[in-house]
């Protein structure tokens, strides 16, 4: 019932029905079988991935808890970032009283950046807001920009 529930959620959420991954082999400690479904997953293109890119960031991400910007750690070096998020209620799309459970997820974006650096300019152009560590917080250790604006850091 719960992957029915994030399949639901996920075609809420993209506007495109998700396809449902299976496990690749059997793990007792988890009472996992092989090919059983165990998941969900999406892949945007075009138009779909434009729209889902912009509610992300102006939607999605500022309806996060204490978001201070989007971590530094996720380049792959070959072009892709990927970003975990907690809850997928940060959507406006989904409906609170609706949701049983918290469900997180990943989302990888996938750029024709050939390193970490052209990756992240890509994305920092669409509006990532990337969180940038400026010269005096790496002597004070106490304070973070993103695009211009200044958070205190944890």
């Amino acid at each position: 019932m719960a992957l029915e529930d994030a399949v639901h959620d996920l075609t809420m959420i993209t506007g495109q029905k998700p396809i449902k991954t299976k496990s690749k082999k059997s793990i007792s400690n988890f009472n996992l079988r092989l090919h059983q479904e165990i998941g969900c997953k999406v892949t945007l293109r075009g138009k779909i991935m434009y729209d889902f890119l912009l509610r992300f960031i102006r939607a999605a991400l500022p309806r996060i808890r204490d978001f201070r910007g989007i971590p530094n750690g996720g380049f792959d070096g070959r072009g892709g970032y990927t970003l975990g998020v907690k809850d997928h209620s940060i959507f406006p799309e989904i409906e609170i009283d609706r949701v049983k459970r918290n469900l997180g997820f990943d989302v990888t974006f996938v750029t024709s950046g050939k390193d970490r650096e052209e990756t992240r300019e890509m994305l920092s152009l669409m509006g990532m807001p990337f969180i940038v560590r400026t010269q005096d917080a790496a002597k004070t250790g106490n304070k973070e920009t993103t695009d211009g604006q200044e958070v205190l850091a944890a």
